[in-house]
Parts: C-alpha cells; structure tokens; sequence
C-alpha cells in the first residue's frame, strides 16, 4: 500500500467528464449498493438536520481484481490514481468538505462503542475492510444539491491505468483520444495487466 496515492475506479464517461470539466464529482449515496452504509450516512443527515450529504469514494489500496471486478467492470472501466496531497489541497478550499479514510468495525466491535454522529460517515462494515477506502463528505443544512462539482488541476492526476478486459487495440485507440482531449497531451495512460501479464506466465514457463 502507497499512500501517496488515491485511486478512483469509474468508467470513461466518468473519465472523460473528469479530463475534459476537470472536475471531481460527489453524489447522493442514497443509491450505494450497500444499504449499511448509504443508511449510517442518511442517519447522519437526519441527526444533524442537514439539506444535502454528497459523498465521493477512493480506495487507498493497490490495484486489486476486486476493485475492478465490483468497481469497474467489463472492458469500459478505469482506474485514476490521484498524487493525494495535490488533491486534498485543491479540494480543501471548498465549505463543507470533509475527508477521512473509513473505519471498519464488527459487529461485536461496534457493539461495545458509543457511536459518536460525526464518526457516521466513515464507519463500515468488517467485511468490506480490504476496500481500504478513504472518502469525501459534503454536507450543507440550507442548500439541497443533487451532487457537487470541484474544480481540480489535471496536475492532480498522476497516472490513468485502462480496463484488463480492454482490447489491446483498442486500449491503444483510446489512449490517442484520451490525450487528444485539452491540457491531456502528457498525461499517463497505460492498461492494466492483472489478468494476464506476460512476464507472470514468463516465470511460470521457467519452472523445472
């Protein structure tokens, strides 16, 4: 785990919003798959009698078959791996955001605690404990937003890995696009190999 990084698992309608607004989107959580955690976050609403919590996830962890698999599916997805102090300085400067790596508690763990309302965001379940995730929370109590844009520097971004399950042509089409795009001339696009990288089977052919 390197923690000069924050990886961001989308897909590129996402990416090319991303690159071409240069912006970071955070949502309503309301429709996370995981009812625990869009609930904790619904609570922490209502407690603090708020009119908007919009949250946006990172993973702290290195690229993983699981982030991809649950996060970034199929051939369409991507993975940002953000430099972490250039983008929570950017960020830093809008009201209302917080930031803060989850924390992962079982049930006998939580039972034994007093919950405090503004540790809510940030608490997950045990089993979801290899996410590694580090999150953005905003929150408002006069203004109602569906989501919110922050303006980030492209300079934030340190490096765009492409689908495994991407065709190598294709990868090679997309990267020309990809940097095609304003002010992206330079930036790192590469394509995962974690399901099938050369040198790995290189080392298996060499075993006696």
């Amino acid at each position: 785990m390197n923690h000069s990084y924050l990886r961001r698992y989308l897909d590129l309608p996402a990416l090319i919003y991303l690159l071409r607004e240069r912006k970071i989107t955070l949502l309503d959580p309301r429709s996370w798959d995981d009812s625990n955690d869009s609930h904790y976050l619904a609570l922490y609403r209502e407690k603090k009698e708020l009119k908007s919590v919009l949250a946006l996830c990172f993973t702290q962890a290195n690229e993983t078959y699981h982030h991809w698999r649950i996060f970034a599916g199929g051939s369409s997805g991507v993975c940002v791996r953000f430099k972490r102090s250039s983008l929570l300085k950017a960020t830093k400067v809008e009201p209302g955001l917080r930031v803060r790596a989850i924390t992962y508690l079982t049930l006998d763990e939580i039972e034994k605690r007093t919950l405090v309302i503004e540790d809510l965001p940030f608490l997950k379940r045990y089993a979801f404990e290899d996410e590694n995730e580090f999150r953005m929370i905003y929150e408002s109590d006069t203004l109602k937003r569906p989501k919110l844009d922050i303006d980030i520097p492209l300079s934030c971004i340190d490096r765009i890995t492409l689908s495994p399950w991407i065709h190598y042509d294709l990868f090679k089409r997309l990267k020309q696009v990809l940097r095609s795009i304003d002010g992206c001339s330079a930036l790192s696009v590469v394509r995962s190999t974690l399901v099938s990288n050369e040198e790995w089977k290189a080392h298996g052919e060499n075993a006696r």
